[in-house]
């Protein structure tokens, strides 16, 4: 006597009805999701536009120290090596910030205090950096690692690379003065 037997059902097979229930349950997953993509879209819209209003309150407070260097900012359209030219303008409406185009580039740049001293500009949203030296200005642009116009100079500062040139200063690799001992110290 045959015993007939029906296959076994396979835990990871479902059959073809549950198959049909999991694709319903998935289509109104994605709708569900849907709906929520659209409320955080708005809530980051918010978001943006409660920072921006908090980036222009912020660009109000430039510190005393800010607002100092800012004023020893040359500014105007200054000459740069291979026929470029950089206008820098201060912001009449911000005090203490500048608009700096070059070609067809334009950037918002303020003050930030440097440990050298040398007159330092950033748009930190770009990556331009303005530093202003006694003898030169030059633009980098640190998200992409060169500098996009050098030797850029007001006639202050062409006054004091011309005197550079003809009386260099000395050179931090050469070697210091020797200093006497006073006569009444013994070198031992």
């Amino acid at each position: 006597m045959l015993m007939a037997q029906t296959p076994a059902k396979v835990p990871d097979q479902p059959d073809t009805k549950t198959k049909v229930k999991v694709k319903a349950k998935v289509k109104v997953k994605v709708k569900v999701k849907t709906k929520t993509l659209t409320k955080s879209r708005i809530e980051i819209k918010s978001t943006a536009v409660q920072m921006a209003s908090g980036i222009q309150a912020a660009e109000a407070a430039l510190t005393l120290a800010e607002l100092a260097i800012a004023e020893r900012v040359y500014q105007g359209r200054l000459p740069c090596e291979l026929g470029a030219f950089v206008t820098l303008t201060a912001d009449a409406s911000a005090p203490g910030y500048f608009d700096l185009q070059i070609n067809k580039l334009k950037y918002r740049m303020f003050p930030v205090i440097s440990s050298t001293g040398a007159i330092r500009l950033e748009d930190p949203q770009a990556g331009a950096v303005w530093l202003q030296l006694a003898n030169k200005s030059m633009l980098m642009n640190q998200k992409l690692g060169k500098r996009l116009a050098d030797d850029c100079m007001n006639p202050d500062q062409a006054i004091v690379a011309e005197a550079m040139i003809n009386n260099p200063p000395p050179s931090l690799l050469d070697a210091p003065l020797a200093i006497a001992a006073p006569a009444d110290i013994a070198i031992k």
